[in-house]
């Protein structure tokens, strides 16, 4: 790890340009008197970094090669890291979307801003899984800085729907999914801020588990917003993405997103519990949406009818709060990651968690350096976000995190009456690709016009699976299960009772080979 330069004292500009931005007030006299102050401070920060140099990891050697046979563009590179020789995923692949780290091996967060850097240490996720035997294949695409529904912001290129390569695969997990739903890995792990879990599952027929917030740990991935960042296994069963959850879930001691105690649960033990007598309400404000494809909205309601036929009760009920659920993630995700994520290079403060200073470090430089190269969706959470926090101040921030126990105790409120509340995932089916230089206009409303019923719960905690609900034209749609928060094996057993009254789900046809047109 090559050391840094030291902190230069700071000369009078620098002094005067803190004052200007606290608005202290201080004059040029008293300026002059609290430079050497200043620079006395900086004693503690180099003590620090040589205090850390001690016992900072070096990474170790693994082999990774850029992708030989990538059609749908889902791989950024690959490698062959095996895990245990036994162990639950013994014989088993699984690719990390690549805003986890795996020492050794590159990981950009599917972004010019973080390439070249690699991790020195393994993320949690990933040590869980080679230590339960799996063998990670390598790093999946994502959408720059994981800020879009859609699959057409990643580098270096957009990732295609391996059930029509002319479409989009959704974000921000997007090679996750597309890679699982082609049969290309057995497993992957993907990210959810605002559905980028449950986007992707649903647009490339997938199953995709958004657990409860802080079930599994984000230790040693890249953040966005940590009231709202997810981890979560991306499968082609359901009995796979609980096997899988069985894995990755639990309290790692370094993640503030955690409670300190997290209940042991067999997920994959439990699908074999009957659903029957199970209560599903269906969510109204999550059909007809003004963006709703009607035949969608149709063959989610086909699924609830294939759940009662299996012994489950359903009946509609009304949830008021979900549409205003939008609003809340909003502010959110724009405000709290423009603080975050930009402003706070990745992990911002202030909160106890194990940090990445080589990461932090080396995405605030090219973050300056390379800001031109990012998506228009991450632009915009930048301009909106700062430009709303120094109106007021962080208070719409503030406001929004309050709105969201309200939020979160109108889904409970619901769930006390049912096991679990039932929409579509998304209110239409893959849409085509677009280019990045398509204009604002057509760009934002394809990278982040599909969030609306996944979003509010990525605010509220609850767990939340997408499972096909059947083909729409030929295309998957997604059927969404939530559950109250920690009780996502009710989620995974209604998903499976699904996913066994319908015969298992369909697989896309045979992929041909993909142009590279963008």
């Amino acid at each position: 790890m090559a050391a840094p330069n030291p902190i230069p004292p700071p000369d009078g500009a620098a002094i005067a340009a803190l004052n200007e931005h606290y608005a202290f007030g201080l004059s040029e006299a008293e300026q002059a008197e609290f430079g050497p102050a200043v620079a006395a401070t900086l004693a503690a920060s180099e003590r620090v970094e040589e205090l850390y140099r001690q016992s900072a990891p070096q990474a170790p050697h693994r082999e990774w090669s850029e992708p030989a046979d990538n059609p749908l563009g889902g791989w950024y590179v690959t490698t062959s890291v095996a895990g245990a020789a036994e162990g639950p995923l013994a014989g088993r692949t699984v690719a990390l979307k690549d805003n986890i780290s795996l020492a050794g091996v590159p990981m950009t967060n599917g972004s010019r801003t973080v390439e070249g850097f690699v991790p020195l240490r393994d993320a949690t996720v990933a040590t869980r899984l080679l230590e339960a035997g799996a063998t990670i294949t390598g790093k999946a695409v994502c959408e720059d800085l994981c800020f879009s529904g859609a699959s057409f912001t990643s580098q270096p290129e957009p990732v295609r729907n391996p059930w029509d390569p002319s479409r989009n695969s959704g974000g921000s997990s997007s090679g996750s999914a597309a890679l699982v739903g082609s049969g290309a890995v057995d497993l992957a792990v993907g990210g959810d801020q605002g559905g980028s879990i449950r986007i992707p599952s649903s647009f490339c027929g997938t199953v995709g588990h958004k657990p409860t917030h802080g079930l599994v740990p984000y230790t040693g991935a890249f953040p966005i917003e940590s009231t709202i960042d997810h981890l979560g296994p991306i499968a082609r069963t359901v009995s796979d993405a609980a096997l899988m959850l069985n894995v990755l879930a639990g309290v790692d001691g370094y993640d503030a997103r955690q409670p300190t105690v997290v209940d042991e649960v067999d997920y994959l033990a439990t699908l074999g519990e009957s659903a029957s007598g199970l209560r599903v309400g269906v969510v109204t404000e999550g059909f007809g949406r003004p963006e709703s494809d009607p035949a969608v909205d149709e063959a989610v309601r086909d699924a609830v009818e294939t759940l009662r036929g299996a012994g489950l009760t359903a009946e509609d009920v009304s949830i008021p709060w979900h549409l205003d659920g939008f609003a809340v993630w909003n502010v959110i995700a724009t405000e709290g990651a423009a603080y975050q994520m930009l402003d706070g290079n990745a992990y911002g403060q202030n909160y106890d968690a194990l940090y990445d200073p080589e990461l932090v470090a080396h995405y605030a430089r090219q973050r300056i350096e390379r800001g031109a190269e990012l998506s228009k969706t991450v632009k915009l959470v930048g301009l909106s976000g700062r430009y709303t926090f120094e109106h007021a101040g962080g208070a719409y921030y503030a406001m929004a995190r309050n709105l969201a126990y309200e939020l979160r105790a109108a889904y409970d409120h619901a769930l006390t009456s049912y096991d679990v509340l039932v929409m579509p995932t998304l209110p239409y089916t893959a849409p085509e690709l677009i280019s990045r230089g398509s204009p604002l206009e057509t760009y934002l409303p394809t990278a982040l016009g599909m969030v609306g019923n996944c979003a509010p719960f990525d605010v509220s905690g609850h767990p939340a699976a997408s499972v096909p609900a059947g083909l729409v034209n030929g295309l998957p749609a997604g059927l969404m299960v939530i559950g109250k928060r920690f009780d996502d094996a009710t989620v995974l057993r209604v998903a499976h009772t699904f996913e066994q009254a319908v015969g298992g789900f369909p697989a896309p046809p045979a992929l041909t080979t993909v142009g590279g047109n963008r």
